[in-house]
């Protein structure tokens, strides 16, 4: 039987879209673009910042990568708040699974950068029963470390726990842990294939 449901956060419960956003705040200016996408997300340097890194150290090694785009980069960074956009399927979904008697919990890759530049997109996490982010725990998925932190935190029982998140390397990661797994292409087929799991465990 599902006790718990695990959630990812970004394209799981909140939404965003680098593209889309890069598009917008360099809006005519786009021949920018690429390069300075490339020297923010590129190379694992923006994984940097879920590992916990602090932020100064983080931009010091995207402008060393592509020192023409220093203002690009600082730009981009004063604006990254607009990247991350509230669901509003995720406070009702959340509440619907509390209401069934699930635990619920997040283990999320995730930045304090991030966290501080549009908190209201967390509006969520007082409905939840805790969780784990990557930049305080310095380990980030799909290694096998931050799913064990999660579950010794909380003391899980890995085999009742379904675990959703959006990259397949991820599910896959919990499900080699013991979790059962789901990926989230869309929040619809996510719920939907969760509904499936808990009638089917009941």
């Amino acid at each position: 039987m599902i006790t718990t449901v695990i959630f990812d956060i970004g394209k799981v419960l909140i939404d965003f879209n680098i593209d889309d956003f890069m598009k917008k705040i360099f809006a005519g200016h786009e021949e920018l673009i690429p390069r300075t996408k490339d020297a923010i997300f590129g190379g694992g340097r923006w994984d940097r910042l879920d590992w916990g890194d602090d932020p100064e150290n983080v931009f010091a090694a995207m402008t060393a990568y592509a020192p023409d785009c220093g203002n690009q980069i600082r730009y981009t960074f004063s604006r990254i708040g607009e990247c991350f956009q509230k669901s509003d399927k995720a406070i009702p979904w959340i509440k619907s699974l509390k209401e069934r008697g699930k635990k619920v919990y997040y283990l999320s890759n995730y930045s304090h950068l991030v966290m501080d530049a549009n908190p209201g997109c967390l509006d969520f996490l007082p409905l939840m029963d805790g969780g784990v982010f990557s930049c305080d725990v310095h380990m980030v998925k799909p290694n096998r470390e931050i799913y064990e932190c999660l579950r010794r935190k909380y003391d899980l029982i890995p085999h009742e726990c379904v675990f959703i998140d959006d990259l397949m390397r991820n599910v896959q990661a919990g499900i080699d842990f013991g979790y059962q797994g789901i990926q989230c292409v869309t929040q619809e087929q996510a719920q939907h294939d969760l509904n499936k799991l808990l009638e089917e465990g009941n």
